[in-house]
């Protein structure tokens, strides 16, 4: 692919036609049905999913990373749109070779092969606002370089406002989007700099990096805002691991790995690496847990994330009483569920929901490769009792992206973990915190 729709008028065009065909599936269906007291919705949710998919990769940038951000079950879109966009992660063509010198020429002054002893032309992986290629420096150091598709950050006003009138037409009309997409649109205004997610880096190779788990170093010298370049990790993603049909053991230590790095960030409480999607971690020859990407790091406010690490005691302990109060908080109730029927059905799935994610701390141990808990996971996520209803606290979208995908993860790569020091960890940190207090 050559081009990339960078103006507003280019772009518009592309959102328009997909509004269209979104609702003319919609339309056609609804005139097929009608005096139908059943309808089958999955294939047309999915043609308009694989339709709205196709138009959003040829925009790439805001239009994929809204499409990412929707990826992971959030409660709004039918299960159908979430397969559907957690393409967004991985399957977008790359921009051609002549471009790519062309960027990099723009940004940091020369063509790359002047920069670089070795710069392969063709990239590694590419994704909703940049593409990595694989190159080495003049002192022999092996790196990774993101460039960013040209006209990227210029299109994120224009795009937001075109997605969200786009998405009004499959989330409830009763539901107020605009904080959710607000918050989407924040977080692509940090991701689309560079200079800040070089210093994202930094910080957590500061934090984290140990025997266990490796992250790449930033290189500012060959960096710009729309280049960054950072230090080279060798390893394979989850796909290419489970290929190998490794040993249950290699499983479970990988497992294991990830799992510890998500509750270290919960014990620093600083800030979290929230794009927890196999495309960003890497598992090494060494045994390590390669974490990569570092634009989208989020810094919960503080009583939201405390909030959201007290649903995990309340709901073990199935203390009916506290699971409101902070359903309440957290936005995730708004009536009383004892006096409003709807709002105790959605009360109901929300604590069995929440009780069947808190049950691999129940134990010191547990299975993700249990199949019976994987379907489990997916029948709630399948069966929400109010459908593509925008509910709860905007920062859900991202802790429930680091979360759910942590999850996810885990159950692709069948793991068993051990989960009785992770839970200490969590109690810890609320003890501490009302200490504070």
């Amino acid at each position: 692919m050559t081009d990339f729709p960078s103006t507003k008028y280019q772009r518009g065009k592309i959102f328009a036609k997909t509004g269209l065909k979104v609702a003319k599936n919609y339309a056609g269906h609804y005139l097929k049905t009608l005096g139908r007291q059943q309808s089958d919705y999955s294939s047309l949710h999915r043609k308009t999913a694989e339709e709205m998919f196709g138009e959003f990769t040829k925009l790439r940038g805001t239009a994929l990373k809204i499409a990412q951000s929707f990826s992971l079950d959030q409660g709004f879109l039918p299960e159908e749109f979430s397969e559907v966009m957690t393409r967004a992660q991985y399957q977008v063509p790359p921009i051609n070779r002549s471009l790519v010198r062309s960027l990099i020429k723009k940004e940091l002054g020369k063509y790359p092969e002047q920069l670089f002893s070795e710069f392969n032309l063709n990239s590694m992986a590419a994704a909703s606002i940049g593409q990595v290629h694989r190159a080495k420096l003049k002192n022999g150091k092996h790196v990774a370089v993101k460039i960013q598709y040209p006209g990227v950050r210029d299109t994120i006003s224009s795009d937001i406002a075109l997605a969200r009138t786009l998405f009004k037409q499959i989330i409830s009309g009763k539901s107020d989007i605009n904080s959710y997409v607000d918050e989407i649109k924040e977080t692509l205004l940090q991701e689309t700099d560079y200079i800040l997610e070089g210093e994202n880096i930094n910080r957590f190779h500061s934090r984290f990096s140990n025997d266990k788990v490796i992250t790449p170093e930033w290189i500012p010298e060959f960096s710009t805002e729309k280049v960054l370049t950072m230090t080279f990790i060798e390893g394979v993603h989850l796909h290419e691991f489970l290929k190998k049909e490794p040993p249950q053991e290699e499983k479970n230590h990988f497992g294991q790995l990830i799992w510890d790095f998500f509750h270290h960030q919960i014990q620093d409480r600083e800030e979290v690496h929230a794009d927890t999607h196999p495309g960003n971690f890497l598992f090494t020859p060494d045994g390590k847990l390669g974490v990569i990407d570092f634009g989208c790091v989020k810094k919960f406010p503080d009583d939201f994330f405390m909030d959201y690490l007290r649903l995990l005691p309340t709901h073990l302990q199935r203390d009916e009483e506290e699971i409101k109060k902070l359903y309440f908080r957290l936005d995730v109730l708004r009536k009383d569920p004892d006096t409003d029927k709807k709002e105790s059905v959605f009360y109901e799935f929300c604590k069995n929901y929440g009780f069947t994610f808190a049950m691999p701390y129940l134990e010191d141990s547990f299975d993700f490769g249990d199949p019976e808990y994987r379907e489990l996971i997916r029948g709630y996520t399948k069966n929400a009792p109010v459908t593509y209803e925008a509910r709860g606290n905007k920062h859900f979208i991202y802790s429930t992206r680091v979360h759910l995908g942590l999850y996810h993860f885990l159950m692709k790569l069948g793991a068993k973990v051990e989960t009785g020091r992770s839970k200490e960890i969590v109690e810890r940190v609320l003890l501490n915190s009302i200490n504070n207090h």
